[in-house]
């Protein structure tokens, strides 16, 4: 793949990537059996070292288990699900008029230490302060922490062990797996009844999916994310959600994809390039959302818009079980209820 390094994306590069990606890369194998750290899965505490081997290979280690916990949001709130709690976040997550963000899932943001709300944002003294034992990110590029900020990485990462799990290079199913890893490892139960309730929610939720495309083989999806000047059309397969849904059977639009291979740029003239019935549009605070659209003339004359089939997309979905299965659920009934406009 092109890399494109997290130090070099402009405010809108950040959105493209991000709308288009998921923030997904190419469709590779991760979170196998001998990645998964040591997870005991039975919420006991354990006395005694810890350690964790995260996706980029490297083991993090401690006297004992992690207390003092700093996480990227989306990062915090799959721990949350799991019953883990972090003192300190960063990345999205508050919004302008002070609630809490998308990425924020079900995690009270008044109890935690915001470290920093926007890209590039990362206070260091703060961090210091909380006496981090464990910092715990995102990565869509090989190596790189998502919401780091390279300026700064270097001191960041002198002050606590950290871990970096695949948000692209995977699977729904497997970064939620990775996600419980490392959730059981810190002293998770992660049999715990609302665990397994939810992950069989998730599966029942999947073969619904799966039946929908099925009984539905015609209805196409696009992938967009918007920006006041350019409307963005992912590549299913260079994400992790998107890419999990086509293997369910969805079939979405292949958009001719740009030098990184992510997505493609189209002007608001050139809206109208690919027939979709259904659009899913990026959901993040970063990106403009449909009833921002209405003065685009082109947006209002699509058919999936004309036809009311548009749905918003989880673009950078929170990875415990909890919070995925209601992704798969919409989108089936999107499938299910479709009729075919493009």
């Amino acid at each position: 793949m092109t890399v494109l390094r997290t130090s070099s994306l402009s405010r809108r590069g950040l959105l493209a990537v991000g709308g288009a990606v998921g923030l997904g890369a190419v469709l590779a194998a991760c979170g196998d059996s001998d990645e998964k750290g040591s997870p005991s899965g039975s919420g006991a505490e354990k006395s005694g070292p810890w350690s964790f081997k995260d996706d980029r290979g490297q083991t993090a280690e401690a006297g004992s288990t992690p207390k003092n916990i700093v996480a990227f949001i989306g990062v915090a709130a799959a721990l949350h699900d799991y019953g883990v709690e972090v003192k300190g976040v960063f990345g999205p997550t508050r919004t302008t008029d002070g609630k809490a963000d998308v990425q924020a899932g079900d995690l009270d943001i008044s109890k935690v230490e915001v470290l920093g709300n926007v890209w590039g944002e990362f206070n260091v003294e703060k961090y210091a302060g909380l006496a981090p034992e464990l910092l715990v990110t995102a990565m869509w590029e090989k190596d790189a922490l998502w919401y780091v900020p390279d300026q700064s990485k270097d001191k960041i990462l002198k002050l606590a062990p950290s871990v970096a799990l695949w948000a692209a290079q995977t699977t729904v199913p497997k970064a939620i797996q990775r996600h419980e890893d490392l959730a059981a490892s810190l002293g998770a139960d992660v049999k715990a009844k609302k665990v397994t309730d939810a992950k069989a929610a998730f599966e029942k939720a999947a073969a619904r999916l799966r039946a929908a495309a099925k009984s539905q083989p015609n209805i196409k999806v696009l992938v967009g994310s918007a920006s006041q000047d350019l409307f963005y059309v992912s590549l299913a397969k260079t994400s992790a959600d998107t890419l999990y849904f086509q293997e369910l059977g969805v079939q979405f639009v292949e958009p001719k994809v740009n030098e990184a291979g992510f997505f493609e740029e189209l002007s608001w003239e050139n809206v109208d390039k690919y027939d979709a019935d259904i659009i899913m549009m990026d959901n993040r605070s970063s990106a403009l959302q449909p009833d921002a659209l209405t003065s685009k003339p082109t947006w209002a004359k699509l058919p999936a818009v004309k036809a009311g089939q548009v749905i918003p997309r989880t673009t950078e979905p929170i990875y415990s079980y909890d919070k995925c299965a209601p992704i798969l659920d919409a989108l089936a009934e999107a499938i299910e209820k479709a009729k075919k406009v493009g």
